[in-house]
């Protein structure tokens, strides 16, 4: 029965990924033989504010080395906005820049972040058009739109909750999700990102929003786990998340 070690590169306030990562695992244990450990290394940051993601992501590097000591077989970068705030494109020379510090350190790990598992799970659903719920302010949310632009994937609408401390994005109720996502412009929509941060919990509404919308519903951490799957070359599912880990799409 293998066991994969998954790392990851948390900001210091977030309480989520460490949560959802792990419970999304868990329901494929209960499915299927292969068994997972969760280790983390976390960069500061409290607010939600470019300036704060910036002086975080300098700090990606330092973790990606410490986590790779624990000989990791896969590390995801947990921190989506951080990265889109970054610049266009820039998920990749993240992956790639954190990939090379495992290398030098002897123990080479593919690298996932957030911000690129989210556009390969769009894509892997075939969704050029989406409607997205998210925790951030104005600004930092029109990033996020602008980003998946750039990736051609167009938001046809979003919702900017404003939520600035990092700690009240992670006590958002994930039961109001459902009618947030409804509210917006979604009719011709592909898909719906119920929640495009790592930090705002989702993935107990992902399946009732899909039942209410009748499209695929996704979120920053359900395309994370699907990614960390496919970089260790494992088919990507697990029960109750929704249609890209539902097994239609465990091969892609």
């Amino acid at each position: 029965m293998p066991t994969y070690r998954i790392g990851q590169i948390v900001p210091s306030s977030n309480v989520t990924m460490e949560t959802e990562v792990p419970a999304l695992l868990r329901a494929r244990e209960a499915v299927a033989p292969e068994r997972f450990t969760f280790h983390s290394s976390r960069m500061r940051m409290t607010r939600v504010t470019p300036e704060q993601l910036r002086a975080m992501d300098g700090e990606s590097d330092r973790c990606a080395t410490e986590l790779s000591d624990a000989r990791m077989d896969v590390i995801g970068y947990a921190c989506l906005v951080a990265v889109m705030a970054t610049g266009p494109g820039y998920h990749r020379e993240a992956e790639r820049r954190l990939h090379l510090r495992t290398v030098e350190n002897g123990a080479p790990a593919p690298v996932v972040t957030s911000a690129g598992a989210l556009v390969a799970g769009l894509r892997t659903l075939g969704a050029r058009k989406v409607a997205m719920v998210t925790p951030y302010l104005r600004p930092l949310a029109r990033t996020v739109v602008d980003y998946l632009a750039e990736e051609g994937i167009e938001v046809l609408d979003h919702a900017a909750l404003e939520i600035a401390d990092n700690l009240d994005v992670a006590a958002h109720d994930p039961a109001r999700l459902p009618a947030i996502a409804r509210n917006l412009a979604h009719a011709d929509a592909d898909a719906v990102v119920l929640s495009a941060c790592v930090q705002m919990p989702s993935l107990s509404a992902v399946e009732e929003a899909e039942r209410q919308l009748g499209k695929p519903v996704v979120s920053a951490a359900i395309c994370t786990a699907h990614q960390l799957l496919r970089a260790l070359g494992l088919p990507a599912f697990a029960p109750g998340a929704g249609q890209l880990l539902s097994g239609a799409y465990a091969e892609v």
